[in-house]
């Protein structure tokens, strides 16, 4: 074994220097790109600055694929029983004469790896698992399929010796890089086709956040000319769950996806705030939509009464019919409100001019046709008729639309007479105060029916799209030009061609456009979307291409689902589902306990098989000094090792648990999001959602069932974090189904 594994390690280090050749190539490139004076155009100066951009994006992507280059090693057989290796990484490389050196993880000839078994070998006679630090292989794994080749010196490992190394591995605050460890009944699901609606359903530790990712991953090297210039967007539950993965798609060999949680999908608002459970509860359900439709409508208003207007000194009279002929011209067009606010006002003028020329020549005044320009802009221009059309259509933004639906009591009783006080009493709040994620939804619900207050601004998102398909005819040009067919694609060249003030990547595009079209939408955590949410989520993507995955048991938001058909047969007529099984992070002991409280709460959870057990039980701490029982207990998990510790309290204890923390163990202890940094992580049930830790301190698990909506399932949810340790601390009985 020791002169394979030195074998081994000369094999990746000889694709390290491959890599750093590569590397120094695009720097020459770019460098010679940048000296380049292509004079002329500026369709020439873009083709330039185009290209610069390509190598430095493929620069910085070369330097994320660093650690852990190579992870794995095939043997396939041949007809005359001689065998053929083919390396696994996280990209692909190829030597001067353009043979292959490494397999990228994504291409077909690499799913054997993934899904070879010894029943099912897939051509495969082994597998080798090359284990790393750093740039140096520090050991390898073989799993032996064909009998033939086991001798002395090759051990047959029963398979998972690499999961199971990753598994007991610290963690660092970090989704690890678990490429290497994806197993059979994953890989099928991540590698599954692009199309329609695909829900991956699966307990905690089963891998729901490895499958989502790498799927996307995946659908962008396999499907990238459909999903270059559109883009991927990844939603998640929170801040913190973002940062936790935020370097795990560079480090599958994949940039520029859009990474969002739900309070950042309206371009310009960043919320991380959260309603009250009835109040989200409200806000994420279906009757916002018709509140908002009728706000909305409501503020299109035929006056009771005639109005009398005065134009350059002339008294005019406008009846209402004439403001609701002009409304229902509007209406008819079926455009949203600012857009629909421009054809009323064109044929309100248009009718005023006419009442103004006949009421002009019943004066005694000669009006010919072509005066009805001039008598157009005498009205635009008039501050009276301003203020009548203005007061019948008014532009409105959906932030000053939500926030007077808020703010106005009266407003808003309108609008619910079949509503309750109590209902009404739960949206009410002062014009000034921020908006949280729930208003989210509704802020796109609401920008959905407005459309742009500046129509121009509508026009210029056409010409967009027309100078784009003017840019992919020039970019596949220039790459005849220059002669580089094969190394750029005409898409990323074309998404250069713009200068760089004017237009970002196609992620920078997307993420500031709420009327983007992606490709494919990947939601994880998915069982906590409301209503409302799912509504504008399928907004950004018409084709319905979306991967959902999510746990119904996990669900704890008072607007979440309580099926995968209420949430999506509203929006989705075919969606297919895959079920993940195995749980592979958490160990069986802890998983037992908190499926046992999960089953006592009623809470229907998906039972999954435990692969491996820790040696430590699920400890109970007792006490009547609660922070300095949390401050012990952190500590001495501390002394154990120095993996990551997260302390999961409900949202009544943060401000307490957190401080005196604090006091007792420094710097080492963070909160929320920026604790992921940490050693220490304070976090809420909702901020600990899909992620993990080496241990977990949950306190007061019985205010965590009392206080938050779905009590049971956030209990669920801050049981299952752990890869190796619980601890539960409490001065108070314990939630039904644990036993001390």
């Amino acid at each position: 074994m020791a002169s394979e594994l030195e074998r081994e390690r000369n094999y990746v280090g000889a694709l390290y220097s491959r890599l750093d050749e590569l590397r120094d190539e695009a720097q020459h490139q770019l460098e010679s790109v940048r000296r380049s004076n292509p004079g002329g155009t500026h369709q020439n100066r873009s083709e330039r600055d185009s290209f610069a951009r390509i190598y430095e994006d493929r620069i910085a992507q070369l330097r994320q694929i660093d650690e852990r280059l190579a992870f794995g090693r095939l043997e396939l057989g041949t007809t005359d029983d001689d065998s053929v290796y083919r390396y696994i990484g996280r990209i692909g490389l190829r030597d001067e004469d353009q043979q292959p050196l490494l397999l990228d993880w994504r291409v077909p000839q690499a799913r054997a790896f993934y899904q070879a078994t010894a029943a099912t070998p897939l051509g495969a006679r082994a597998r080798r698992h090359l284990l790393s630090q750093g740039r140096e292989i520090v050991r390898i794994d073989d799993e032996i399929f064909d009998e033939a080749l086991l001798t002395e010196d090759v051990a047959s490992l029963q398979g998972e010796a690499a999961l199971m190394a990753t598994l007991t591995s610290q963690r660092t605050g970090r989704m690890g890089d678990i490429v290497a460890t994806i197993q059979a009944e994953q890989d099928a699901i991540i590698r599954s086709e692009l199309r329609g609606t695909l829900v991956v359903q699966g307990g905690p530790g089963t891998g729901k956040t490895a499958v989502a990712l790498h799927r996307a991953a995946y659908l962008l090297y396999s499907y990238r000319e459909r999903l270059a210039a559109s883009g991927v967007l990844i939603v998640g539950p929170s801040r913190s769950f973002l940062q936790y993965i935020e370097a795990v798609l560079p480090s599958l060999g994949e940039t520029g996806v859009v990474l969002a949680s739900v309070g950042q999908l309206f371009p310009g608002i960043d919320v991380a705030r959260e309603d009250a459970p009835e109040v989200a509860a409200l806000k994420g359900s279906l009757e916002m939509a018709q509140l908002i439709a009728r706000a909305v409508r409501s503020r299109q208003v035929v006056p009771r009464e005639p109005q009398v207007v005065d134009v350059n000194g002339e008294q005019l009279t406008i009846p209402p019919q004439l403001i609701h002929s002009a409304m229902q011209r509007a209406w008819d067009g079926k455009k949203p409100h600012n857009l629909a606010r421009v054809s009323f006002n064109k044929a309100a003028l248009a009718a005023l001019a006419r009442l103004l020329a006949d009421q002009l020549r019943d004066h005694g005044n000669t009006i010919e046709d072509s005066d009805q320009a001039w008598l157009r802009e005498d009205l635009r221009t008039s501050h009276d008729v301003k203020v009548a059309l203005n007061t019948a259509w008014l532009p409105l933004s959906p932030q000053k639309l939500l926030q007077d639906l808020y703010a106005r009591p009266q407003w808003l009783a309108s609008l619910t007479p079949r509503w309750t006080p109590e209902q009404r009493a739960l949206l009410l709040r002062d014009r000034d105060q921020p908006f949280t994620v729930s208003d989210v939804a509704l802020l796109d619900e609401a920008a959905e029916l407005l459309g742009e207050v500046d129509a121009a601004a509508d026009g210029d998102k056409r010409e967009l799209k027309q100078q784009r398909k003017r840019d992919l005819e020039n970019a596949k040009a220039a790459i005849e030009n220059m002669q580089v067919e094969g190394l750029v694609d005409a898409r990323t060249l074309a998404e250069g061609f713009e200068a760089s003030v004017e237009r970002g990547t196609t992620a920078e595009l997307a993420a500031a456009d709420r009327t983007w079209a992606y490709g494919h939408v990947v939601v994880d955590e998915a069982q906590e979307l409301s209503p409302m949410q799912w509504r504008m989520l399928m907004r950004r993507n018409p084709l319905k291409s979306f991967t959902i995955v999510g746990d119904i048991a996990q669900a704890s938001a008072a607007a979440g689902t309580s099926s995968w058909a209420a949430a999506l047969e509203p929006h989705v007529t075919d969606w297919r589902l895959e079920e993940l099984t195995v749980n592979y992070r958490t160990p069986a002991q802890i998983s037992e306990v908190a499926e046992a409280m999960a089953v006592a709460h009623g809470v229907n959870i998906t039972r999954s098989r435990a692969v491996r057990e820790s040696e430590w039980p699920v400890d109970v701490v007792r006490t009547d000094d609660l922070f300095a029982a949390v401050a012990a207990t952190v500590a001495a998990d501390r002394a154990i090792g120095d993996g990551t510790v997260a302390v999961i309290v409900s949202e009544s204890l943060v401000d307490d648990v957190w401080p005196a923390l604090a006091a007792s163990l420094g710097p080492q202890v963070g909160r929320g999001a920026a604790g992921l940094n940490r050693a220490v992580a304070v976090l809420t049930p909702q901020e600990s959602k899909g992620l993990e830790f080496d241990a977990v301190v949950v306190v007061e698990p019985q205010r965590i069932v009392d206080e938050i909506a779905r009590g049971a399932a956030a209990l669920y949810v801050a049981m299952t974090r752990p890869t190796q340790r619980l601890h539960l601390v409490t001065t108070e009985n314990l939630p039904a189904g644990i036993s001390s």
